[in-house]
């Protein structure tokens, strides 16, 4: 399963999503520190989600955070718009 794909799985089982995408944006840092070569470094998600929205930035980060587990691991970058 693409790394995409597995962010997107454990954000939904984990939330009630109104809104959610997932963006690889590894191809924009090709070359640069952090790049892997796998094509799966760096990526950008933005989420609403019925949960979230009671919680203050710093909680919603960490509840995202908690819910992909140790995909963390596999980054080099992941750019969180939880508003």
């Amino acid at each position: 399963m693409a790394l995409k794909d597995e962010i997107e799985a454990r954000l939904r089982a984990a939330f009630t999503v109104q809104v959610l995408t997932v963006e690889n944006e590894s191809y924009k840092h090709a070359g640069h520190g952090g790049d892997d070569g796998s094509g799966e470094s760096h990526f950008a998600v933005y989420l609403r989600a019925e949960e979230l929205g009671a919680m203050g930035r710093l909680a919603r980060h960490r509840a995202v955070q908690a819910a992909l587990g140790d995909i963390h691991q596999r980054l080099h970058a992941l750019a969180l718009d939880l508003g």
